[in-house]
């Protein structure tokens, strides 16, 4: 089965206002791309739509924080992460119990191009103090986290997709915040870390390299703040080589967190970090765009391979 985890977060947002009553969501004009319409269906007195003024809904979310309600804001994840000043001061600075939800995340949606991917929206929230940073590798994943969101004390960022994303997770996965998962076990040869989008792509590439005759495994991050830099360094300390894969910059993203996890804890591993490489994004199809830059399955492998030489 394969879902977006947008379509997931708005489902499981329904769920949400039904189980917490002081739930309340707010959207930008974009409220059937980021799917948060179905809860302004269920919930017409708890949704508020606040147009083409993202800074506005930022502030807005904030002051109802601080009144006892839990507000997730949503727009695309440029769109709502461009409005950092807003979110730094009224959200981070205040400790407000925001749930910043950014959709359309990566170059993975495609011809919308540049202008609306999100891909250095994971380095501004993982600088700011306090901030959870969470992303799903697929439906149960972010059913899971918006449920968690709920209950959780502080900011947070959720990080969702436009495409459609394979289910990784059996039925009795359970997130945990912070916690690693870690879905391929072993990695004597290579270990690979991913988040999101790429996690189905990582396991795809991880198949391929079983083929070269190299043990690979598997780690999903599903939240990269906060982290488990300790398990993260001892499992990278097992590999022959450490490879991060993001939909996002390589630059702030998951890269530069196991990458700040291992150098900490003396963790001597070469790393490959596959992600945007200090670039703008662009137009195109979704899969023309990820073997451009080599996050799909095959691209993840290929770049393997070369460090291996």
């Amino acid at each position: 089965m394969s879902r977006a985890t947008r379509d997931a977060f708005g489902e499981a947002l329904v769920k949400a206002g039904e189980k917490y009553p002081e739930v309340v969501a707010l959207d930008a004009d974009l409220a059937k791309s980021t799917k948060s319409e179905a809860f302004a269906k269920r919930f017409p007195d708890r949704f508020f739509e606040m147009g083409i003024a993202e800074a506005n809904m930022v502030g807005t979310g904030a002051g109802l924080a601080l009144c006892g309600r839990v507000p997730f804001i949503c727009s695309f994840a440029c769109f709502v992460t461009g409005r950092y000043d807003q979110i730094r001061i009224s959200v981070a600075y205040s400790g407000a119990n925001v749930r910043i939800v950014g959709s359309h995340a990566g170059i993975a949606i495609g011809d919308d191009g540049y202008s609306q991917q999100g891909l250095e929206d994971v380095a501004l929230m993982r600088a700011l103090p306090g901030m959870a940073v969470l992303q799903p590798a697929d439906d149960v994943e972010c059913e899971q986290m918006v449920d968690f969101l709920c209950r959780h004390v502080g900011p947070a960022f959720l990080r969702t997709t436009r495409q459609k994303l394979p289910r990784v997770h059996g039925e009795g996965y359970q997130f945990k915040l912070g916690a690693l998962d870690v879905l391929r076990p072993g990695g004597k040869d290579v270990l690979l870390f991913a988040t999101g989008g790429e996690v189905g792509y990582a396991l795809g590439a991880a198949d391929l390299l079983a083929k070269d005759g190299l043990e690979v495994g598997v780690v999903n991050v599903p939240c990269l703040k906060p982290f488990d830099a300790a398990g993260a360094a001892q499992l990278a300390a097992s590999a022959r080589l450490v490879v991060t894969a993001e939909d996002h910059s390589i630059i702030g993203g998951l890269g530069s967190v196991v990458a700040e996890a291992m150098a900490e804890a003396g963790v001597g591993r070469k790393l490959v970090r596959v992600g945007l490489k200090d670039v703008f994004g662009e137009s195109g199809a979704p899969e023309e765009l990820l073997r451009k830059h080599q996050l799909d399955a095959d691209g993840i492998a290929a770049q393997v391979r070369a460090a291996l030489r």
